[in-house]
């Protein structure tokens, strides 16, 4: 039998384990799932968490992600996947959730039984059982703290890259040490979902990830270490050191060799005792691994929300945004914007239309996509008419921070004019192109700066524009978000399903190991990743004239929004 090497890629996310094995040429050649609410056992779970509604809780038991990683090396067993050959494991984990081990965790992460499960023996591994999930609110007076602690939310965002939210690690502990502060004494060391998955396979707690870490509130990205200010005011009685303990290193190198895999996994699974384990990163970062983007490439993802990935030289941070470190290339940063809009928002003035045109196409967006390509850009039918923009919320926003609802403006760019009315407004025909154009302004407006120009004469822009998610697939948002964010190579469409963590964990695994020294991801990948397999051209990008176009449109789109955010009190008139 061929010992080829291969690596494994695991995603642990909300409501499932994940393993993903490639070889070195990135050839998927096993997968294995976890469904937490349908393969579980014993665990009172519901979309693979445990809610407390009267505290905003929301948070899942670790053991059941031990159950869960043994049912994944199970199953890859079951395929017939040969152990001996993984030569490397790195992991995707859930960003910002927290794993709270007890004092006698790492005798009995040293001291596994390969005759036993995971479960069996580490439930006791833990000073608190649970882990709290991105979707917990409970910490909004903690975040007030952090906000006002350095000075304002400019000042939070500066150091650590995001202003403080309620999911983020450090608000989190904070809460927890008030709350438990008996268990917060107890606990030996503090680990992310990502770290707490690889120390699992190290056999002992291994360390943060340099991306992951800012999803803290507490790593202060510019000095390259933890900040100690905000070290104080999460740290409590116990005092900073105290907490630096719990918390442990982090190396900048994104594929360091933490060591080799734990003697229980040779014994039980037959892996060979030379198999590296990797640090393992967030989610965010693992996504953005998923294919090797270059320096002002742009991902958007089109679901349920909105999310923007971009890597970019530059560090600008910004209380409505989020920056990271590159999971593996310094000097790089993760630039990250995430929308709770978006395909509800597209639905919504989908079916209205619909209705409206008095049929149901056997495509449902046929009707959507038809519309918005027929309507001119901004619903300008000529230069001296206004530019129509709106602002399209079925769900309370966050960015920016408003309440549910619809807002439509006529913006003039000449005189510079903005004026609340649905005045010329074809309702709801003109919304199909409106809420395209306000979804790809937002994105636009927050981006800028973060982009290099392509070539001599070329404004700005990234150099392509990668779309994914159920939006991904309709060819009119594609064209519109072309027109808005450019993409001087184009738009294209990445459909890798729902693998992208995983694989990005175990792209992470496959560059570690082979890399040449000083290789980068990018480099290494790059030369590996077949594009074709993955992604194809459906929208031109740049196109000169109507990117400019939208380059006024974006003065009037950040003015419309400080209107409305004035309008609801948000801000002072």
């Amino acid at each position: 039998m061929s010992q080829a090497p291969l690596y494994i890629g695991f995603d642990l996310s909300t409501q499932q384990l994940k393993g993903l094995v490639v070889n070195s040429d990135l050839k998927v050649v096993y997968v294995s799932k976890f469904d937490f609410d349908a393969d579980s056992r014993g665990f009172p779970i519901k979309k693979g968490v445990i809610t407390n509604e009267a505290e905003h809780e929301v948070f899942a038991p670790v053991a059941m992600w031990l159950q869960a990683l043994d049912g994944v090396l199970d199953g890859l067993r079951k395929q017939g996947l040969d152990f001996r050959q993984i030569k490397g494991i790195s992991g995707a984990g859930q960003q910002h959730g927290s794993v709270y081990w007890g004092e006698n965790a790492e005798v009995l992460l040293k001291s596994l039984d390969s005759s036993k499960s995971l479960e069996e023996q580490l439930d006791g591994a833990f000073s608190h059982p649970f882990s709290p999930n991105w979707q917990d609110s409970s910490t909004q007076a903690e975040c007030d703290q952090f906000d006002e602690f350095l000075g304002s939310q400019e000042e939070l965002a500066l150091a650590t890259g995001s202003k403080a939210h309620h999911r983020f690690t450090g608000p989190q502990i904070l809460r927890f040490q008030h709350k438990y502060p008996d268990v917060y004494n107890k606990t030996l060391r503090i680990s992310l979902v990502s770290s707490f998955l690889a120390s699992l396979f190290l056999g002992r707690i291994a360390p943060f990830d340099i991306s992951d870490v800012c999803g803290m509130n507490l790593w202060n990205i510019k000095m390259g270490a933890y900040d100690d200010k905000l070290l104080q005011l999460c740290a409590g009685p116990s005092g900073t050191e105290d907490l630096k303990r719990k918390l442990g290193p982090v190396f900048e190198d994104g594929g360091i060799h933490l060591g080799p895999i734990d003697r229980y996994y040779v014994e039980r699974y037959g892996f060979s005792p030379d198999c590296t384990i990797i640090p393992a990163t967030g989610d965010n970062p693992a996504t953005i691994l998923a294919l090797p983007l270059r320096a002002s490439d742009a991902m958007v993802s089109l679901g349920t929300s909105t999310t923007f990935l971009m890597s970019t030289p530059s560090y600008k941070p910004d209380p409505a945004t989020h920056f990271f470190n590159h999971p593996t290339t310094p000097g790089l940063y993760m630039f990250m914007l995430c929308y709770k809009n978006g395909g509800l928002a597209r639905e919504q003035i989908r079916d209205a239309i619909n209705k409206k045109l008095g049929e149901e196409p056997l495509f449902p967006w046929a009707n959507f996509d038809q519309v918005t390509l027929d309507t001119p850009p901004l619903g300008q039918k000529s230069d001296a008419d206004p530019m129509k923009m709106g602002l399209f919320f079925p769900r309370p926003e966050i960015v920016p921070n408003l309440r549910a609802g619809q807002w439509r403006f006529n913006y003039h760019p000449a005189d510079n004019s903005l004026r609340l009315t649905t005045e010329g407004w074809n309702e709801p025909l003109d919304e199909a192109r409106a809420i395209v154009e306000s979804q790809m302004l937002s994105l636009r407006l927050r981006s800028q700066g973060l982009t290099q120009s392509p070539g001599k004469g070329i404004p700005a822009q990234p150099r392509r524009v990668y779309l994914v998610g159920g939006g991904s697939k309709n060819k009119a948002i594609a064209e519109v978000a072309g027109e808005i964010l450019g993409g001087s190579e184009g738009v294209y469409q990445l459909e890798i399903g729902d693998n992208a963590c995983a694989l990005g964990a175990a792209y992470k695994a496959v560059w570690a190991m082979e890399r040449t020294p000083g290789q980068t991801f990018e480099d290494l990948i790059g030369k590996r990743w077949h594009e074709e397999e993955f992604v194809k051209k459906i929208a031109v990008g740049y196109q000169k004239g109507v990117f400019e176009r939208y380059g006024q449109a974006v003065e009037g789109f950040k003015k419309m929004e400080l209107e409305v955010l004035r309008q609801e009190g948000k801000i002072k008139a």
